[in-house]
């Protein structure tokens, strides 16, 4: 075995030890941008081609499971928020784009960070502000529980 092949790993191994450390250490803060979408999502089909669900959907106006019209179809309609997760770092700049998309009126709140709004279908509500605490926070619309929440997840400083 020559030993140019041995000292090949080596040296990637060092090179590679050497950019972990000189790129570890503490995270510098950075504005973040995202787009969450207030959204309805339906579904449904016809009773001839599939059976209305017998099993009672979560309580609570986030989710409707509407029985069968006339013509024999139904639908079922979820509301949420997508993404459902943004993660970010602690000290970073944050600005939420909340588009409404469906739904007249989300008023929504941001746990932990003293933010309510209302999001508007056709509108964009853009709430900016630093996240200075680490931790999980939940973003909900309090019209359309239990379904249409989200979290913030802001990731400690390193």
């Amino acid at each position: 075995m020559s030993k140019q092949l041995i000292k090949s790993p080596i040296v990637a191994m060092l090179l590679g030890l050497t950019t972990v450390l000189a790129t570890s250490g503490p995270a510098q803060a950075e504005k973040r941008t995202f787009t969450i979408a207030a959204l309805e999502p339906r579904g449904g089909a016809n009773i001839d081609q599939e059976p209305f669900p017998t099993e009672p959907l979560p309580t609570g106006p986030g989710y409707v499971l509407n029985k069968p019209d006339q013509t024999g179809r139904w639908e079922v309609v979820v509301y949420l928020l997508a993404p459902s997760q943004v993660i970010v770092n602690q000290d970073d700049d944050v600005t939420l784009n909340f588009a409404g998309i469906n739904g007249k009126s989300h008023p929504l709140t941001i746990a932990g960070y003293d933010k309510s709004f209302e999001v508007k279908r056709g509108h964009v509500t853009e709430i900016s502000f630093k996240a200075d605490k680490p931790g999980v926070f939940l973003i909900e619309c309090h019209t359309h529980t239990p379904s249409m929440k989200a979290e913030l997840v802001v990731l400690p400083r390193r």
